[in-house]
């Protein structure tokens, strides 16, 4: 009886062992598959323009032209442009946070009349795509001069103008005890105080995914900067990556082109695998823990 059991144990050791092979080889597939464009986009960055176009291709370039970073990064007044994105990225995300963070608070925790109306009709404006309103905001902005400088792409942000991010804020907020708010305006708190001081501690990992993804979104944006910068000491790191596709009669500068998408793309993966654990938690809907 005791060796039966102890070889129905054995036996069952070796299954899960054989499923935790089978999982961390598929996974390892299914990694190399998506990592493929980032290692081969690394490796044109490291060639020269004539290797790029070598048949068959090289995988590994040889040499590595480590060199073409730095040749990059001065081809064009990237320092300028870093700071520029910079800017823009900082004042976004503190806008959005702000505005958007406000405004789910009213929808969770404030009765009035017509609240679920209007939410809806927040949350349908998420199935406009972004070209039908694209030409009117331009105008808008046009008209009030400010075509050309930052201000249509921060002062937008102030306007809780990301229906997902309210959707996302508020259903964290609803996950959150009301008796938590009831508490804090029996001992004397204020709307406002009750807000900072008991909701904001409870909802940091919807905040933190909010910030992830304000970030990329502008540190990734193209289409603004290129619709509202006239001028090249205002550009973004996006918009300077943009001259090394060349002119009509030139040849684009693909290893230098890479180079720099591993760069802008560095800041955004670094953040992410930082602060996963938290951007799995903020998109969970989850409110108050046990």
């Amino acid at each position: 009886m005791v060796d039966i059991l102890h070889g129905y144990r054995q036996s069952n050791r070796i299954r899960n062992v054989t499923r935790k092979i089978i999982l961390y080889v598929i996974l390892s597939a299914i990694a190399i598959v998506i990592l493929m464009p980032f290692f081969w986009m690394l490796s044109t960055a490291l060639k020269s323009n004539a290797d790029i176009f070598a048949w068959p291709p090289d995988f590994f370039p040889k040499p590595a032209l480590w060199g073409n970073f730095a040749k990059a990064w001065h081809a064009m007044p990237f320092n300028i442009y870093l700071i520029n994105s910079i800017f823009i990225v900082v004042l976004g995300m503190v806008a959005e946070i702000t505005s958007e963070t406000l405004v789910a608070y009213g929808f969770a925790r404030f009765k009035f009349p017509g609240r679920d109306l209007i939410f809806f009709i927040l949350l349908s404006t998420m199935m406009l795509p972004f070209h039908v309103t694209l030409i009117p905001t331009y105008l808008i902005w046009q008209k009030l001069g400010l075509v050309g400088q930052f201000d249509p792409l921060v002062i937008r942000a102030w306007t809780a103008w990301g229906p997902f991010y309210i959707f996302l804020l508020r259903q964290f907020l609803m996950g959150i005890p009301v008796e938590l708010d009831e508490a804090a305006e029996i001992d004397g708190a204020t709307p406002l105080q009750t807000f900072v001081h008991v909701i904001l501690p409870q909802i940091k990992p919807a905040l933190l995914a909010i910030c992830i993804f304000a970030f990329r979104g502008y540190w990734n944006d193209f289409l603004g900067p290129v619709l509202y910068l006239n001028d090249m000491n205002k550009y973004t790191m996006t918009l300077g990556m943009y001259f090394f596709m060349g002119g009509v009669n030139e040849q684009p500068s693909w290893n230098y082109l890479m180079a720099m998408s591993i760069v802008i793309a560095l800041p955004m993966l670094i953040l992410f695998f930082i602060a996963q654990r938290y951007f799995i938690e903020g998109i969970t809907f989850t409110g108050l823990k046990e």
